[in-house]
């Protein structure tokens, strides 16, 4: 039951974490962290992400254009570009040292300790990948909440508020993180033994080789 336990562990957590990565990757390149409705013009729409901004119009549709240049960004997103591009990095390297040491594959059986080690390090690597996530998204999140509630803009003047992007991004990271802190769970956890009747049964192979060599050899 330990090993079935262990398994199944390892299995969600990997699903788990595979499932962030790919919505992590999602929120690094969707134009969605921020919204903008103009009131004087109800038709017309802006979203902001970390590489371009777009304009959706009704009759028209949707038209991004990539930002000029990297550092006439705010600050926060500048440090999000690079945390969330490494946060994608890290965690592919995590879900393939993860992968490599499922109990379920037979790959390196003969090499415990080191399957143990890279699933130590999967977890990791994919909870490091999370924490990733969740710090700019969480960072683009307060900016926008300080901006929104400026006393000091007029009022007639738009407000960012939070677009789709940030709310997947929150649930990238604690997917991440989750199936991470499982992975280290399934690590620490001891393997099962095997059934005893397995024993049995090499036990009563032994003794009938052992009755055979006496019959072969009876001045032994």
């Amino acid at each position: 039951m330990g090993l079935d336990f262990r398994t199944a562990t390892q299995s969600a957590a990997l699903l788990l974490a595979l499932l962030g990565w790919v919505l992590a990757c999602l929120t690094n390149y969707l134009p969605h962290w921020k919204n903008l409705n103009l009131e004087l013009n109800e038709m017309e729409n802006w979203t902001m992400g970390l590489w371009q901004s777009c304009v959706i119009q009704e009759e028209v549709g949707s038209q991004c254009k990539d930002f000029d240049s990297f550092l006439a960004l705010p600050a926060e997103l500048q440090i999000s570009r690079v945390l969330m591009s490494l946060s994608n990095g890290l965690g592919l390297l995590g879900l393939l040292a993860s992968g490599c040491s499922l109990d379920c594959l037979r790959l390196g059986e003969t090499q415990k300790g080191l399957k143990r080690r890279l699933l130590i390090l999967g977890g990791l690597l994919l909870w490091t990948s999370g924490v990733m996530v969740l710090v700019p998204v969480s960072w683009v999140a307060h900016v926008t909440v300080q901006e929104f509630w400026d006393e000091t803009l007029p009022e007639i003047v738009p407000r960012w508020e939070f677009g789709e992007a940030l709310f997947l991004g929150w649930f990238a990271g604690f997917c991440l993180v989750l199936g991470g802190c499982l992975l280290h769970c399934a690590a620490c956890s001891s393997p099962a033994t095997p059934a005893s009747g397995r024993y049995a049964v090499t036990g009563l192979q032994d003794h009938c080789q052992q009755l055979e060599l006496k019959q072969a050899n009876p001045e032994t």
